[in-house]
């Protein structure tokens, strides 16, 4: 620990704003002192005492409830008080300003501040000290903020086991099994003058086997747990008057962006958060794409372009009311063109052939058949909403979602990202079992690797800089 995590800590722990209930929140040792300052008597453990809570001068501030946990038994494995009062700002602000009054006032018993170096709390750092007084691991800390940011049900139920720890036990199950087949290699290393074949006997090529199968399986649904807490960026191209706006409000289900027949109508970037299946998926409308004398055109479309280049999938929109204008086939051609050299060959374009209901359903028909390996594609209507749910399915499936099955739990990019570099490693361990002649000094080596990968998605190998950058993105209370 740092020395920062031994200083007692306040902070208000409900929202900003105006509310029926408000809390603030004191942890830290031996805060028996303050507790007796701020409620003018000692509390009963786990029990909420109504009581005034006081100023320096025996003055109640308010009055509401206390409740006193004792460590280790509380959040943050340290003495925690919370004083639960009405939720107005001032009121909030005055209690927290009384916390830290009375810690820095000399106790009359003992001569010494009631709190000595209580201060007000980091972002997240309530949570931190749950994490390091091993209360929670890092994946449970991470998905605490995960639950509280969750967009869509599904997210936050995925969260909640997150929380309950149902993907920390599948962390820690590969754990212990690379733990054991570590344990193999070491002894074969240590005792070479044996005659016994520790490896062999032991099945150490089917138990990495083992690993490898429950890996993917855990990967999998890792991928599936961080497309639910990220979603995924979807933006919507094409020349002007396409039907861009008109699709953005199609699949909100409301009118976000203003639709008219004047050509370049949208400036700027319209977003709005939509879930399919409980998957968030960031809808981006954009300027149409043409060239323009228009200076803040120009702008819109440049900004188009920069949202383009970060999607995750772009929807590339057609308008089958002008397939056969020859000026509007010039404009899609150098748009594909385009997009060919700008957009990663990893993020998926989708076609989508709109204004059925205006070109006819035979030559919309025509333009939706794509042959083999070339985009998806989609026809649809924006107007009436005919073939959106056929939109709204590709896009999952592009994504890569699956119908999500009872069990998944939330994850983050980082914890992928990590389950990658275990596979790369068992992937490289295992072709050194597989070799002739293995080298068992690199096997063990990929096998350590593997572990500290695995172990720094909990936190039990992992980095200050890491938890800095995780906490702060908590709110203060937390």
């Amino acid at each position: 620990m740092l020395a920062r995590h031994h200083d007692p800590i306040v902070a208000i722990a409900t929202a900003p704003g105006r509310g029926a209930v408000g809390i603030v929140r004191v942890s830290g040792r031996a805060i028996g002192a303050l507790v007796q300052a701020l409620c003018g008597r000692a509390l009963k453990a786990r029990e909420a005492t109504y009581l005034p809570f006081l100023d320096a001068q025996g003055q109640p501030i308010d009055q509401g409830l206390a409740l006193y946990f004792p460590g280790p038994h509380s959040y943050t494995g340290e003495d925690v008080l919370e004083l639960q009062a009405h939720g107005g700002p001032v009121v909030l602000q005055l209690l927290l300003a009384r916390c830290l009054e009375a810690g820095a006032a000399i106790d009359a018993a003992t001569g010494q501040p009631a709190l000595p170096g209580l201060r007000v709390a980091q972002p997240g750092e309530f949570t931190e000290r749950a994490f390091l007084n091993d209360k929670i691991d890092l994946a449970q800390a991470e998905a605490i903020a995960d639950l509280i940011d969750a967009s869509t049900e599904a997210a936050a139920r995925s969260a909640s086991r997150s929380l309950t720890g149902a993907f920390s036990e599948e962390i820690h199950g590969l754990r212990d099994a690379l733990i054991h087949l570590r344990m193999l290699v070491e002894a074969t290393l240590d005792f070479p003058e044996e005659e016994i074949d520790f490896l062999r006997k032991a099945d150490a090529h089917g138990q990495l086997s083992n690993l490898q199968q429950t890996l993917a399986r855990v990967m999998q649904r890792a991928r599936q747990g961080a497309l639910l807490r990220e979603g995924i960026k979807v933006v919507i191209a094409g020349q002007p008057n396409a039907g861009k706006s008109s699709l953005l409000n199609a699949l909100a289900g409301a009118e976000l962006a203003i639709v008219t027949p004047i050509a370049g109508t949208t400036r700027d970037k319209v977003q709005q958060t939509i879930q399919i299946e409980g998957v968030p998926l960031h809808i981006i409308d954009t300027a149409g794409l043409r060239d323009s004398d228009d200076e803040v055109e120009r702008i819109g479309i440049a900004r188009a372009w920069d949202e383009i280049a970060g999607a995750d999938a772009v929807l590339f929109l057609h308008d089958l009311s002008r397939q056969n204008a020859m000026d509007y086939i010039a404009a899609e051609e150098d748009i594909a063109s385009a997009l060919a050299l700008k957009v990663p060959k990893t993020v998926p374009v989708i076609d989508v052939w709109n204004k059925i209901d205006c070109a006819g359903h035979q030559a919309a028909a025509a333009h939706n058949a794509q042959p083999a390996g070339q985009r998806p594609a989609v026809r649809l209507s924006a107007r009436t909403g005919e073939g959106l749910d056929g939109l709204r399915r590709l896009l999952l499936q592009v994504a890569g979602w699956q119908a999500a099955p009872e069990g998944i739990y939330i994850a983050r990019a980082r914890h992928v990202e990590a389950l990658q570099a275990v596979a790369v490693h068992l992937d490289e361990a295992d072709a050194q079992l597989r070799s002739a002649g293995p080298a068992l000094d690199l096997l063990a080596e990929e096998l350590r690797l593997a572990q500290n990968a695995l172990s720094a998605i909990t936190g039990e190998f992992t980095s200050d800089d890491l938890l800095g950058v995780i906490f702060s993105s908590f709110c203060i209370g937390k």
